[in-house]
């Protein structure tokens, strides 16, 4: 069957990945992919690629394109109040181990830009729109638009909407919060124009009381830049504190704006350029740390692909790749058979994401609540770079065979690309 007609609602990674897996497979698809925005979103914070997302990388022939576009980031250093250094956990500088700083750490509007760039001219793309509601029948999905009220006829349609799916809520019939997870951690994005950073090229990171951080990553705009992010880190018993960041988030960066700078104001270290920064910023938002974890990633013709069915917080880059390129290559399995394609699909992709760390709690001990805890922290941090503990638990674990775990997919009959 390859005249798929595809409807993708969103036009980020996920499914910009998974429009050049399928074209490969069948080149004469008919996609189209609707978004919301009024053009393609391409800003974003640093993202990063691991796993399986490299080696697909790789087979996509956009790795070296990637590598040129990274932020030079070489690891990411702990520091005090006065900016001095407590410890630091450098990049591995290989890809099959990777530390807290990925060797293909990117910003992720260049990242969408290098995987949509080779398609963009071979799909249709309807922005300022979004789907309001799907009926499935028997040969397919009938989608009803928000704006035009049009409603058109497709073979199958891909939730790649983000964290707060619509179409998740509609396929699982409950509410887009039904299925988001909170990890206790609340961030602010922004780009300060200023280099905080003074040219370096490791990220720093800085604690004061009551969870809350300071981190800031380099960016290698020659006009000097930083790229900012406040966090505050809840635990469950914090639930007042949880909601007063969640409704913050709800009412729009204005608020939450007002409301970092009443909990960083005195947070000691270089918060007041920071705050300074975040107000003059041109790209602030903000979010929740949130896991999605659907108990299904398909129903009939409809299927969830990326954050809308197993949002990440660390590695959701590298899971959208991936489920893009299995979702393509199961298609391709299947012969265009739509519904068995979405079974296997899921049946991949599932499972791997089920055995992932679900729990709060690493964010929480990183980020200590007392100037105590962050002595101890730091003293801890500090013994295991400065005996190279890390470094060496790496070159074990390569040597005995351990890298990062890849999601167990079959060998695809991807056809040769076409030059």
């Amino acid at each position: 069957m390859s005249n798929l007609n595809i409807l993708i609602s969103g036009s980020g990674i996920a499914g910009s990945v998974f429009a050049f897996c399928l074209l490969r497979a069948y080149p004469t698809a008919n996609i189209t992919i609707v978004e919301r925005d009024p053009s393609l979103r391409l800003t974003g914070a640093s993202v990063d690629i691991r796993s399986s997302a490299v080696d697909i990388i790789k087979w996509m022939s956009v790795e070296p394109t990637i590598r040129q576009q990274t932020t030079n980031e070489k690891g990411v250093q702990f520091v005090d109040g006065n900016g001095k250094p407590v410890a630091t956990l450098e990049a591995s500088g290989r890809s099959d181990i990777q530390s807290v700083t990925s060797e293909y750490e990117i910003f992720r509007g260049a990242l969408a830009k290098i995987f949509i760039d080779p398609i963009i001219d071979r799909v249709t793309t309807i922005f300022n729109e979004s789907v309001d509601h799907f009926e499935q029948v028997d040969d397919g999905v009938l989608v009803t638009f928000t704006k035009t009220k049009e409603t058109k006829h497709y073979d199958l349609l891909i939730a790649a909407d983000g964290v707060r799916s619509k179409i998740r809520a509609a396929m699982l019939k409950t509410t887009p919060e039904e299925h988001i997870l909170s990890k206790g951690v609340h961030v602010a994005y922004f780009t300060i124009k200023k280099d905080l950073l003074q040219g370096g090229q490791l990220a720093k990171w800085y604690n004061a009381t009551n969870r809350r951080a300071i981190f800031l990553r380099p960016d290698p705009d020659p006009a000097g830049r930083t790229r900012g992010n406040l966090m505050v880190i809840t635990t469950e018993r914090e639930l007042e504190t949880r909601q007063k960041l969640d409704e913050a988030i709800r009412h729009g960066n204005e608020g939450y704006m007002k409301l970092m700078e009443d909990q960083f104001h005195d947070a000691g270290w270089l918060a007041p350029e920071v705050l300074q920064g975040m107000r003059q910023s041109d790209d602030f938002y903000c979010s929740l740390f949130g896991r999605v974890r659907s108990p299904q990633l398909q129903n009939g013709r409809v299927v969830l692909l990326g954050d809308a069915g197993y949002a990440t917080p660390g590695i959701g880059t590298s899971l959208a790749i991936i489920g893009g390129y299995v979702l393509a290559g199961e298609l391709l399995n299947h012969g265009g058979d739509v519904k068995s394609a979405l079974e296997g699909y899921e049946n991949i992709m599932l499972p791997h994401v089920n055995k992932l760390p679900n729990g709060e709690g690493p964010m929480q001990l990183l980020n200590p609540q007392t100037w105590w805890g962050i002595k101890i922290r730091n003293g801890i941090l500090g013994t295991v770079t400065g005996l190279r503990i890390d470094k060496m638990a790496m070159m074990v674990g390569s040597a005995l065979g351990f890298t990062e775990r890849k999601v167990a997919m079959p060998d695809y009959p991807w056809p040769l690309a076409q030059r």
